[in-house]
């Protein structure tokens, strides 16, 4: 612990900007971001009056990044949500901890400065600084984003920060509480469910390379493709996708993220209205199936996605994210709803297409070729 406290006068990301990371996440087609405040390490990235072990008090930087967000989120128009770890906390006296290589239980603790009492640890550290974090910027946080809940966590303890929770009605926070709160929303990570969860709002947490935070030799990047597909994937299913971004010591987002976010950007500036504001499908079974002989992780029939094409809906349109372009026409065999005309979006004159009927269902005839080359949305006025 006291070897790891050393490194915060080193730390010094004087090339973050507040204002370029807001504008790179507008510019790719977010609609609100959310900075880790404090991490399992318990190093505060905020003005924290609770305890010392923060970006102002311990470091060379003295600048609260969580305000500058927040001002940047209130001027270009984003929402601002809070990362907080509440649960682990690998220097704090009392702070809960996973078990990680040969640490023995029942603390999993490797250092007798993390020692102490768990709820002494909420009460003077995680509690205070969840107050600080709800009071001290303004209309911010939109979201409290909790994580890795351990059995130390019980549902009195847990009951003490939803009190402080529901003191800001309008705040959104997640399912990882701990202590059986189930929040409101669920944070599949890594991966997206192959049926979303019906019922419940969800978001998938995922990163860009293989890594939450930054490392020079992670160059795994995922392709724009993959990264837009998970996105309409996951629009498809009713989710939003909680796409991350790993900044270096220097606060600078590694050019590879730029260049991706900035793809995406340009596909949604066309094809947005077909993401937002809009419901899951009416169909289903486009996503893929389960397989009947193959198993995941869990025992359970392994899901296979196909990847041809995804769909979202609004009261009155269907659309068609078409990842694979068919030669001919788009054929639909069940139709929920009377469709009466069709267009390209990224048509800017919305040409009509021809519709055939038949009792096999429905045929939209297409040009020869696709007009994006990752995904071209047909539209379907119903």
């Amino acid at each position: 612990v006291a070897d790891y406290k050393a490194l915060a006068p080193k730390f010094n990301p004087t090339g973050f900007s507040a204002h370029d990371i807001v504008a790179l996440a507008k510019s790719s087609g977010m609609k609100y971001i959310v900075i880790t405040a404090k991490h399992h390490d318990g190093f505060a990235m905020f003005d924290s009056k609770a305890d010392p072990f923060n970006i102002v008090a311990a470091t060379p930087f003295h600048r609260d990044p969580l305000r500058e967000l927040a001002e940047e989120c209130r001027r270009q128009g984003l929402k601002l949500g809070f990362y907080y770890s509440q649960d682990q906390d690998w220097t704090a006296p009392g702070g809960a901890a996973y078990k990680t290589g040969n640490h023995q239980p029942p603390t999993f603790h490797w250092d007798k400065a993390q020692d102490g009492d768990f709820a002494a640890y909420l009460h003077t550290k995680a509690i205070p600084q969840l107050k600080e974090l709800l009071t001290n910027y303004g209309n911010f946080p939109a979201v409290i984003w909790f994580d890795t809940p351990t059995k130390e966590m019980t549902p009195a303890l847990a009951g003490e920060i939803v009190a402080l929770l529901n003191q800001h009605p309008n705040l959104i926070w997640n399912n990882r509480l701990g202590g059986s709160y189930p929040g409101d929303t669920e944070t599949p990570e890594q991966y997206i469910p192959p049926q979303g969860f019906p019922g419940r709002d969800w978001e998938s947490c995922m990163t860009m390379n293989d890594t939450w935070g930054y490392k020079a030799y992670d160059t795994n990047f995922k392709s724009t493709e993959t990264l837009l597909r998970n996105l309409i994937d996951i629009a498809s299913k009713g989710g939003n996708y909680l796409l991350n971004i790993g900044p270096d010591s220097h606060g600078i987002v590694p050019p590879p993220e730029i260049e991706r976010l900035h793809q995406m950007g340009q596909w949604l500036s066309v094809n947005g209205e077909a993401i937002y504001n809009t419901q899951p499908t009416l169909f289903g079974g486009e996503a893929g199936s389960f397989s009947t002989t193959e198993k995941n992780n869990e025992g359970k029939p392994k899901f296979i996605p196909a990847w041809n094409w995804r769909s979202t809906t609004t009261a009155n349109k269907i659309y068609i994210e078409i990842f694979t372009w068919p030669s001919g026409a788009f054929h639909l065999g069940r139709l929920p709803r009377n469709v009466t005309s069709a267009y390209l979006l990224a048509d800017k004159t919305h040409k009509s297409l021809k519709i055939t009927r038949t009792r096999e269902g429905l045929d939209v005839q297409l040009p020869a070729k696709a007009l994006e080359p990752i995904a071209t949305v047909l539209v379907l006025n119903t």
